[in-house]
């Protein structure tokens, strides 16, 4: 196989995977397809994260039981002439982004409020890091990820100029099973006082757990 076949193929089924979740009127159907659909790439897909040996074994994705108080329609509040901030992104070298958007409507359930990102260079694209009380204890200490559009994780509009923010989908950063990646992190901007007990959970496997400091 043509080595970049493999991403290309990861990058196509998450896509779909997406567009399957933001048509299906059901969120816990949907949900219920976002795993196991994952469970099956991060068994047996060649560009899974989990090392090849530990595949064959591999019992699936410690998630939370599904939580429908996680799931939100917020509003958005532009961050105009914000400065581009970098990140370490290992062999590529800076990935640059920059906020362009506050959430409006998780204070009340969740204690404050979450910064979007737009990733700069050709294309760019959404994402939307988060750590929480829960991270370091029951998910992973680095935070887990929302939203990142280039990859295809994009949860979709909502009615009256809002987007769906379901933390049933959080998910954790590739890091956090192999030293082989370099993630970036839930900047301070993003770190929730409430314990988010939806999406991915913690596992005996993960690698190193950075410290939220």
């Amino acid at each position: 196989m043509i080595p970049t076949a493999g991403l290309w193929d990861w990058r196509r089924t998450v896509t779909d995977l997406y567009t399957d979740i933001r048509r299906n009127p059901d969120p816990v159907a949907a949900w219920r397809q976002w795993r196991d659909t994952r469970d099956r790439l991060f068994a047996h897909h060649p560009q899974s994260p989990i090392p090849p040996e530990d595949r064959p074994a591999y019992p699936g994705i410690p998630l939370f039981d599904h939580n429908p108080a996680l799931r939100f329609h917020v509003g958005l509040t532009p961050l105009p002439d914000m400065a581009t901030q970098e990140f370490p992104a290992g062999n590529d070298g800076l990935l640059c982004m920059r906020p362009f958007a506050r959430t409006q409507g998780l204070a009340a359930s969740l204690g404050g409020e979450l910064t979007l990102f737009w990733i700069t260079g050709y294309g760019g694209g959404v994402f939307l890091p988060f750590a929480d009380a829960t991270s370091g204890r029951e998910t992973y200490g680095a935070g887990r990820y929302l939203l990142d559009t280039i990859k295809g994780a994009d949860l979709g509009p909502a009615p009256d100029d809002m987007i769906v923010l379901d933390f049933n989908f959080a998910y954790y950063p590739s890091c956090a099973y192999s030293d082989r990646y370099i993630c970036p992190l839930a900047p301070p901007t993003n770190r929730l006082p409430a314990a988010v007990t939806a999406g991915e959970c913690k596992m005996a496997r993960t690698t190193h757990e950075p410290e939220i400091g």
